[in-house]
């Protein structure tokens, strides 16, 4: 029985986390096309606006008990909200000054920032086989530097921050989701934060917003919103180094996207390099499952 939740859930966290990566590569797309011409302070003190509201009103209208906003991980919230304040703004730069599917290399070093990250602060600890994998996955994305990392400058170092940070949020956010179930919280504080932050900076950088930019503020609110509560939903289901694999799915909606809307096509180089980051992001889905169902298989035996 228990088993069988097992694989319900980490079957359901697998759809999410694909349905999270339409989501956000569209935000990221959003992005890149006002990042040439607001600062980062302006789209996101609006954004960060538009979320917290859409939080709140679904918070109102959601069946079953109020759980209102309120959240027992205090501490643990708040890092996660500074590491995802920290992730959107060296987001919004690293688009700005690199190519729309170059940013994906460092999307793709998340799986490994992830397990990484995992002991220290969950005590997930990946076994031997995902090392492996992840390993392979890091390789993959050294494939995306066919000339090697002398190339390296500044947009490369802000999207590792980005990566880095946005791994940091997630791994803390499957932390907060093991001690509460208000996953709507975990999308209310970081987006207030980022507004708060945001706000300061305002007066320094506004410029007047024609109507279609603003709807494009308006349209990112709502996908970002969408995705990260998905997000933390599917954080709750499985691992965070074998969630963060799957959102290599996110190449493929940034190479349709850059093509379609910035004239991007990538190298060959990157699809390879792809194609083995997402080989490794597959296996690790599978040695989690599989993992999971050999802790689970003595409790079967003994309900039996």
């Amino acid at each position: 029985m228990r088993a069988a939740v097992i694989r319900s859930a980490a079957l359901t966290g697998t759809l999410l986390v694909l349905v999270y990566t339409l989501l956000i590569s569209s935000a990221d797309a959003i992005t890149k096309l006002l990042a040439g011409g607001y600062a980062a302070p302006q789209l996101y003190f609006v954004s960060g606006l538009l979320v917290v509201g859409m939080a709140l009103t679904a918070d109102r209208v959601k069946s079953g008990p109020r759980q209102g906003l309120r959240t027992s991980c205090p501490r643990a919230m708040a890092v996660r909200s500074v590491a995802t304040v920290v992730s959107v703004t060296c987001y919004f730069y690293a688009f700005r000054l690199l190519p729309f599917a170059e940013v994906f290399v460092f999307i793709g070093l998340v799986p490994l920032l992830a397990g990484l990250l995992s002991g220290p602060i969950l005590g997930e600890h990946v076994r031997a086989p995902a090392w492996f994998a992840l390993g392979a996955g890091f390789v993959g994305v050294l494939c995306l530097f066919p000339e090697g990392l002398h190339g390296i400058g500044t947009g490369h170092a802000i999207a590792f921050a980005a990566s880095a940070s946005g791994t940091l949020s997630m791994v803390v956010s499957r932390y907060i989701g093991r001690h509460e179930a208000n996953t709507l919280a975990q999308v209310f504080y970081p987006n207030l934060s980022l507004a708060l932050v945001m706000g300061l900076a305002l007066p320094f950088v506004w410029k007047t917003m024609p109507l279609t930019d603003f709807g494009w503020a308006v349209a990112y609110a709502t996908v970002l919103f969408a995705g990260r509560w998905i997000l933390v939903i599917a954080l709750s289901k499985l691992a965070a180094y074998a969630v963060t694999p799957l959102m290599n799915l996110q190449f493929v909606w940034m190479v349709i996207l850059g093509a379609v809307f910035f004239g991007e096509v990538p190298g060959g180089h990157i699809y390879l390099g792809v194609a083995i980051v997402i080989a490794s992001g597959t296996y690790l889905v599978y040695e989690r499952i599989a993992a999971d169902r050999r802790v689970a298989r003595p409790a079967v035996i003994l309900a039996e």
